[in-house]
């Protein structure tokens, strides 16, 4: 990692929910930036207006804000460089795009859609390399004149420079060329009057002071079309960085395959964002640490030189182990706080604390939650089968002496003692048949503190029923 502070920017469009690939690639940017002291710019790019919306919008904050994220300019915090909407960016683009047709790098093009796709057509067919014809670019201003006679809308082409080579080095995949004969002519604005990616990205990167641009490697033939944009303009470019996609288990790019979750999916499953993160980030980028990374760890952790070039898988079963690390990560105030919309109101603070310490071990989301409310508080649920099994298998006449010795109201290692001397019974085979008859399942939380949050009644009730369920 570099000792100097960089500038780096999340820059997504508002078009969807935020999916999971995009949110790596924020955390990596915003990692990188926080790593080396400088600043994380959150900018939306929302030039595409037919798509854009602002709920996407304000989910995208807020997820991001619940991954743990915080930006340093953006369109809801302000900077110096505001606005950091696209949508509110037009006068500026539009002073840069008059700099390029007063050095005669631009001109109008009227093709259409379906003339481009069947231009597009031929050169496959011929096996060359689709890119613009240049049908438009030595037009004069007579045949200009007889389109616009004509009502044919016009997009605006950058004017690229033949017989050149556009070269950069890449943090990720070393030194890149590119020929500008492969490039072709590419549109900057488009005819409905909006700026396209290659343009307003370069210009908003350069003049928001943008020194690492952190994106996936879909976009690693996008950079020489902006580069080209940012030397005709005299403006300082970026580094560039383009990190391996993330696809999922089946080899498809996350983000476009069916029933892909997004960042929102994994919040309302009750993921916690500390698991996301700690899955995230080892996505693509090698971790020194293969335990917990908690926010400052994982800024230490964290290192440029160590993002990879293959393609990163998305794992759930990962994902799910990093939650359990979490939860087991959580204090106590904040496990329950985290389960507490599951829990029965009016509950001590002793009957809470007792409670989420006997569950705890056994809770991965809160939902998990409510299964033992219904055990502790509740009616008793239906037995699982292997309950069911356990409880005939231990017979009518252990469970009426579990009766006897729990009217007795004994504590809990003396009941147990007791029904054992009783039945001659001892490890699993004792314990396993009493938890099947109190709770409907074979395993689960150590049974002795729950036993303390259920009335005595209700247990004797529970094990009368096993003991009529044995004789059967």
């Amino acid at each position: 990692m570099t000792s100097t502070p960089l500038v780096t920017r999340f820059a997504p469009s508002p078009s969807g929910h935020l999916h999971l690939g995009n949110a790596r690639t924020a955390l990596l940017s915003y990692l990188a930036a926080r790593k080396t002291g400088g600043r994380f710019i959150l900018r939306v790019e929302d030039t595409d207006e037919s798509r854009s919306n602002d709920v996407f919008m304000q989910s995208l904050f807020d997820n991001l804000r619940w991954l743990g994220l915080d930006w340093d300019e953006g369109p809801d915090v302000g900077g110096p460089q505001a606005p950091y909407r696209q949508q509110q960016r037009r006068a500026i683009y539009e002073g840069w795009l008059a700099k390029l047709d007063a050095a005669g790098l631009t001109y109008p093009c009227y093709c259409s859609p379906a003339e481009l796709s069947l231009s597009r057509k031929r050169q496959l067919a011929a096996g060359k390399p689709p890119r613009y014809a240049g049908t438009c670019r030595e037009l004069n201003a007579a045949q200009q004149a007889d389109r616009v006679a004509r009502g044919l809308p016009a997009a605006l082409r950058f004017r690229v420079p033949t017989a050149q080579t556009v070269s950069f080095d890449d943090v990720v995949h070393g030194s890149q060329s590119f020929a500008t004969d492969d490039i072709g002519d590419f549109i900057i604005r488009r005819t409905d009057g909006s700026t396209a990616f290659f343009f307003s990205n370069a210009i908003d990167d350069a003049l928001m002071g943008v020194t690492l641009v952190l994106r996936g490697d879909d976009h690693l033939t996008n950079t020489p079309r902006q580069l080209l944009i940012l030397q005709a303009l005299q403006l300082p470019a970026p580094r560039y960085a383009h990190v391996a996609l993330l696809i999922g288990m089946d080899g498809a790019k996350l983000s476009k395959r069916e029933g892909a979750m997004s960042l929102g999916d994994l919040r309302a499953l009750g993921y916690l964002p500390g698991a996301v993160r700690n899955h995230l980030v080892r996505l693509g980028h090698s971790c020194v640490t293969d335990g917990w990374l908690d926010d400052a760890a994982m800024l230490a952790d964290f290192d440029l030189a160590r993002l990879g070039r293959a393609a990163a898988r998305f794992d759930e079963a990962q994902l799910l182990h990093w939650q359990k690390e979490a939860v087991a990560h959580l204090s106590d105030e904040a496990f329950r706080d985290w389960i507490a919309e599951h829990l029965p109101s009016g509950l001590t603070g002793s009957q809470l604390a007792t409670f989420a310490a006997a569950v705890r071990p056994n809770i991965v989301f809160p939902r998990d939650a409510m299964q033992w409310v219904a055990v502790v508080f509740g009616e008793p649920t239906a037995l699982a089968p292997e309950a069911a099994d356990a409880i005939k298998e231990a017979g009518a006449d252990f469970f009426a002496s579990a009766v006897q010795v729990f009217e007795r109201g004994l504590d809990f290692r003396q009941t147990v003692r007791e029904i054992g001397q009783a039945t001659l019974r001892k490890g699993p085979g004792l314990y396993m048949p009493l938890r099947a008859a109190i709770t409907g399942e074979t395993h689960g939380p150590e049974l002795a503190p729950l036993l303390t949050l259920i009335p005595a009644a209700e247990i004797t009730a529970r094990l009368s029923r096993a003991q009529q369920l044995a004789s059967a």
